[in-house]
C-alpha cells in the first residue's frame, strides 16, 4: 500500500519503525548488532548494509534461543551450525560471533574489508571462527547447509544408539531472494525434501529488494508452494522486523519438524537508515551522518562509532556463555558411548576430528603390466571398493551416473528418504547442488567424493572454486575424459575443461596414464588434508604399463628413457602416453633418441624440489612435444617458445572414440611429424 506514494514511502517506514520497535533489553541487543553493522560498513565505505539491519531479529532468535554452540571451541563435534548462504551480509555474522564471545574483537570489525583481516568482504572459512562455509555466491551456502544436514544425519544414522544420540545437532542457515533466484538452491532444496532432511532449517530474508531494484522485476514465483512442493515445512513470519516471539515460535516448531524447514520472513532491507525499503541501501555504504541518524531512529545509546551498549550486548554474551555447559554435558555424554560402544565410538571419533587417511600402497588394486587394457574409470571403481572397508570416513556418489562413472561401493545401500546409514548417494541429476553439498560434508569430518562425466564438470564449476578456496579435501570422479567418449559426440567430449582446472588454485587436477596409476591417484587424494582433487578418467581401455609408485607420487617421471642422451621429451598424460610410447618406437627407427615422460598431475609435479624436476625435464633439452587430447592452454610451462604440442584446440566429432583420435590427429604418425618438426628447428 506504501508503493503508490515513493516521495513519503520512506519517511512513513521510519515513523513505523520508531512506533513499532519496543523499548526492551531484546531490541537493544537487536540494535547493538545493526549499530555494529552500520559503522563497519561505513567504516569501510563499502559492503553490504542493508541486509544485516534487516536480518538482525532473525539472528537474534537463532543465537539466544535455538543454537548449540560454543564460542570457546567452535569446532565443537555436535554444535548446531549456522550458515550465512546471504554471505553479503557479513557483517551480521562478523557481529553475532563478537558479541556472543568468539575470538572476534572490536579492532578486527573496525578492519572490515581490509587486506588480510578476519573480517574479509564475505564470511571466509578459516579466516574467522565461527565461520562455518566460505558464502557470497548466492546459492552456495543452500548447498552447503544440505551438506552439513545430510553429514549429521548420515553420522547420527550410523553411529547413535538408544539412549546414546550423541550426533543429533541442527543446521540452520538465513538465505536471501537471491539465493532462492540461483539454479542452485532448487537442485539443493529439491534433493532435501526428497531426503527428507529434518535437521535443516532455513530463513528466508524475503525484503522484497535486490540489486538492481524491487524483486518484482525478476521475481514472482510463490515461494512457499515451491517449497510445499519440495516436501519442506514452510512458515511465514509477516513482520519480521518486530515480531521475535513468531520468529522464536516458528524455529522451535520447524526444529521439531520432521522434514526440512523454510521459514519465509518478511523483513525490510536496512531497517533504521533513511531509504530502508529501497534497493539504495542494498549495496552502498551509509555515511555517517546516515548512520548516525538510524541510531538515533533506533533509539541506541550512544552516537559513538564501534561503541557496544553493555546492557544490549549482555543477552548475546549470556548465550554464548552457555556453550561451555552444554558441551561439557556433551562431552559426558560422549564418554558414556564410548564406555558402552568402544569400537564405534573410536571410529566415529576419527571421523569427527578429521583423522588424516593414510593407507598403505598394498591395499590399492595393482594391474599386470601389458596384460589386459583397463579403463581407468574401472580402475578407480576397484579403489573405491578397496577403501571402503578401510576409510570409514569414505563415503560418495554420482549425479544419475553411477553405472557409468563406476562410482557404487558394493558394501553399502544407497542413502535414501528417512534412510541415512548408506554411504552410496544418488544425487540425480543435480550437478552443481551435489558439488556443493560435498563442501558441506566434508565440513562434517567425512570425506565425500562427487561423480559424473567430465564435460558436467562446468556445472560444478563455482563450488569447486570454493572448495580450493577453503581448502577442503573433496574428491572429483570426472570420467569420460575426452574425444575417447566416440560417438556421444562434441557435446559429451571435454576439450577445454583441463585447461580450465589446471586454471584453479589449490585444486590437484589428476589424469592417470592407467591402472596403475590411478591406483595411486586415489591414494593421493585420500591423503591430501589441505585441498580438493579432480581425478580425470577414461571411459576407453587404455594399456597397463610398468608401474612407477613413486614417479607417480610425484606427479610425474620418466616412463620409458632413450637408449642414450634424449633428441626430444614427449610429455603426455592419460591414454595419451601409450601413444607417446608408441611414437617413441617409431622415431627410434628413424635415429631420433625421444624420452616418454608421463605427467599426471602438474600440481604436484610443480611442487617437487628443482633437483627432481630437472631429472625428468633438463632444462637444456629444448626439443619437447607435450601430447594431450585436450586444449594446448597451460602446456608452454612445459614445451616452451621451442616445443610443440599434438593437442586439440577445436571440438571433438561423433564417431568411434579410435576413429576420433585417428581423425583428429592423435595417432603415431602426426606425433612424428610433430617431433621432426620439431628437431628441425
Amino acid at each position: 500500500m506504501l508503493n503508490w506514494c515513493p516521495k513519503w514511502n520512506t519517511s512513513f517506514l521510519t515513523f513505523r519503525m520508531v512506533l513499532e520497535m519496543p523499548n526492551n533489553s531484546d531490541f537493544l541487543a537487536i540494535n547493538t548488532l545493526r549499530a555494529l553493522a552500520m559503522d563497519a560498513v561505513c567504516k569501510a565505505k563499502e559492503g553490504h548494509p542493508g541486509a544485516p539491519l534487516g536480518m538482525a531479529p532473525m539472528a537474534y532468535a537463532l543465537f539466544t534461543t535455538a543454537l548449540r554452540f560454543n564460542p570457546k571451541n567452535p569446532n565443537w563435534a555436535n554444535r548446531d551450525r549456522f550458515v550465512l548462504s546471504a554471505g553479503h551480509a557479513s557483517m551480521l555474522l562478523y557481529g553475532v560471533l563478537h558479541l556472543t564471545g568468539y575470538d572476534l574483537t572490536i579492532t578486527d570489525l573496525k578492519q572490515f574489508r581490509q587486506y588480510e583481516s578476519r573480517t574479509p568482504g564475505h564470511p571466509e572459512f578459516g579466516f574467522t571462527p565461527g565461520v562455518e562455509v566460505t558464502t557470497g555466491p548466492l546459492g552456495q551456502g543452500f548447498g552447503n547447509a544440505v551438506g552439513l544436514a545430510l553429514g549429521g544425519s548420515h553420522l547420527a544414522a550410523r553411529f547413535n544408539k538408544p539412549g546414546h544420540e550423541v550426533i543429533d545437532y541442527t543446521v540452520f542457515g538465513i538465505c536471501s531472494d537471491g539465493d532462492l533466484q540461483e539454479g542452485i538452491s532448487h537442485e539443493a532444496a529439491s534433493f532435501a525434501g526428497h531426503l527428507g532432511l529434518g535437521n535443516l532449517v532455513m530463513l528466508y530474508d524475503d525484503n522484497n529488494i535486490q540489486l538492481d531494484g524491487p524483486t518484482s522485476w525478476a521475481f514472482s514465483e510463490d515461494i512457499t508452494k515451491r517449497f510445499e512442493a519440495y516436501g519442506w515445512h514452510v512458515q511465514s513470519i509477516k513482520d519480521g522486523d518486530t515480531d521475535l516471539a513468531g520468529l522464536e515460535n516458528a524455529i522451535a516448531v520447524a526444529k521439531a519438524d520432521s522434514r526440512p524447514s523454510l521459514i519465509r520472513v518478511h523483513t525490510t532491507i536496512g531497517y533504521g537508515l533513511p531509504k530502508a525499503g529501497t534497493a539504495d541501501v542494498h549495496g552502498k555504504a551509509p555515511s555517517p551522518a546516515e548512520v548516525e541518524s538510524a541510531k538515533q531512529k533506533l533509539e541506541y545509546p550512544n552516537l559513538e562509532p564501534f561503541w557496544v551498549s553493555p546492557e544490549g550486548a549482555q543477552p548475546w554474551q549470556e548465550a554464548g556463555a552457555k556453550g561451555g555447559k552444554l558441551e561439557s554435558d556433551w562431552n559426558a555424554q560422549f564418554a558414556a558411548y564410548k564406555t558402552a560402544f568402544p569400537d564405534l565410538a573410536a571410529e566415529l571419533e576419527g571421523i569427527l576430528n578429521g583423522t588424516p587417511v593414510n593407507v598403505p600402497l598394498e591395499v590399492y588394486p595393482k594391474y599386470d603390466p601389458y596384460g589386459k587394457p583397463v579403463r581407468t574409470r574401472n580402475a578407480s571403481h576397484d579403489s573405491i571398493n578397496a577403501l571402503m572397508p578401510v576409510v570409514p570416513s569414505l563415503i560418495g556418489g554420482s549425479a544419475d551416473l553411477s553405472g557409468s562413472n563406476m562410482t557404487t561401493f558394493k558394501g553399502s545401500g544407497f542413502i535414501g528418504t528417512g534412510d541415512f546409514a548408506g554411504r552410496n548417494i544418488h544425487y540425480g541429476v543435480r550437478e552443481h547442488a551435489m558439488a556443493a553439498i560435498a563442501n558441506g560434508l566434508v565440513r562434517t569430518g567425512l570425506r565425500p567424493f562427487v561423480s559424473t562425466f567430465f564435460t558436467f564438470s562446468d556445472y560444478m564449476k563455482n563450488s569447486i572454486r570454493l572448495s580450493s578456496l577453503m581448502g577442503l579435501p573433496v574428491i572429483y570422479v570426472f570420467t569420460h575424459d575426452s574425444i575417447g567418449v566416440g560417438t556421444d559426440g562434441p557435446t559429451h567430449q571435454p576439450v577445454e575443461h583441463l585447461a580450465g582446472l589446471r586454471a584453479i588454485p589449490n585444486l590437484n587436477v589428476i589424469r592417470p596414464s592407467d591402472a596403475n596409476e590411478t591406483s595411486v591417484a586415489w591414494k593421493l587424494a585420500l591423503e591430501r588434508t589441505n585441498g580438493p582433487t579432480a581425478l580425470v578418467l577414461s571411459r576407453q581401455d587404455i594399456p597397463v604399463l610398468t608401474p612407477n609408485w613413486e614417479g607417480t607420487l610425484k606427479g610425474g617421471y620418466i616412463v620409458q628413457d632413450s637408449s642414450g642422451t634424449p633428441d626430444v621429451i614427449l610429455i603426455a598424460t592419460g591414454s595419451e602416453v601409450g601413444l607417446a610410447m608408441d611414437a617413441q618406437a617409431k622415431l627410434l627407427e628413424q635415429n631420433v633418441n625421444a624420452r616418454v615422460v608421463a605427467l599426471p598431475c602438474w600440481e604436484i609435479f610443480d611442487g617437487q624440489p628443482l633437483e627432481y624436476r630437472e631429472s625428468v625435464l633438463p632444462s637444456h633439452i629444448r626439443a619437447r612435444v607435450g601430447i594431450e587430447a585436450a586444449a594446448s592452454f597451460g602446456w608452454a610451462r612445459y614445451v616452451g617458445l621451442d616445443g610443440k604440442t599434438v593437442t586439440l584446440d577445436r571440438f571433438g566429432a561423433s564417431a568411434p572414440d579410435a576413429e576420433v583420435f585417428e581423425k583428429l590427429g592423435f595417432n603415431v604418425d602426426n606425433v612424428v611429424k610433430t617431433v621432426l618438426e620439431v628437431i628441425k628447428r
